[in-house]
């Protein structure tokens, strides 16, 4: 009877832990991890995702439905901003919740928009299709049991190593600001290659954080890191001019 009962009480906790593993799991992939690949038709042609790219920074951009106000507003924006991203090393990669004739459709009318002076802003990045939701679901923006696009407003910015390192989400009726993932992409790029961080608004050419330490004196951090422009703002923030 003894031994029946131990048998027992294994076979719950081992349930019980399987259960809080699946309870517990993340619905979309967070950052750190890998970017979900996939491969699918796009206006520039089949896209391996994020292999195509893997020596590049990748932005992947998501939209609930094509000739949407507030989506046909981002996309025109990134398409003035295309030479930025290139100049950084950045791939955009755009999907969108309908097929890819849609999106040839969407992308002629979009071309021939003066929108904030600008007319005829060609778009050179591929708007991937994804009326099937398969996409949408591996990046977490759907949930299992429903069909709503309303939720893919999704921003993913991705490293050479093809690993996720910001992730933004808006509503339907929030337009997002190109500049602010701009920014992120070129914090993240410099941060990464000056082993540094960056304060609060953080701009280009701005001053920049040291990783914390514990210092024991003033002394010893300026020891440490040799740097005439290491200032102190407090024992735990420590600034510097951008090298």
């Amino acid at each position: 009877m003894k031994k029946v009962t131990i048998i027992a009480v294994l076979l719950i906790f081992s349930a019980s832990q399987i259960w809080a593993q699946k309870n517990t799991s993340s619905p979309f992939p967070l950052i750190g991890e890998s970017a979900p690949s996939f491969i699918a038709e796009s206006t520039t042609g089949t896209i391996h995702f994020p292999g195509d790219y893997s020596n590049k920074w990748k932005i992947l951009f998501s939209h609930p439905a094509d000739f949407t106000p507030v989506c046909t507003s981002e996309l025109l924006d990134l398409a003035a901003m295309q030479d930025d991203f290139n100049n950084l090393g950045t791939q955009i990669v755009v999907i969108s919740a309908n097929d890819v004739a849609s999106h040839t459709q969407w992308e002629k009318s979009m071309e021939s928009i003066n929108y904030k002076n600008r007319q005829g802003s060609k778009i050179n990045f591929p708007l991937v299709g994804d009326n099937t939701l398969e996409i949408s679901r591996k990046y977490g923006m759907v949930q299992p049991s429903s069909n709503s696009t309303k939720d893919v407003r999704g921003v993913f910015i991705i490293d050479p190593k093809n690993t996720i390192r910001a992730i933004f989400f808006y509503p339907m009726n929030i337009g997002r600001n190109m500049d602010e993932i701009k920014r992120t992409v070129l914090a993240l790029q410099t941060s990464d290659k000056q082993n540094v961080l960056t304060p609060s608004g953080w701009q280009p050419g701005g001053d920049v954080l040291l990783p914390y330490t514990k210092y024991t004196s003033d002394q010893e951090a300026l020891a440490k890191h040799n740097d005439p422009d290491l200032y102190k703002v407090t024992w735990y923030m420590w600034g510097t001019k951008l090298k």
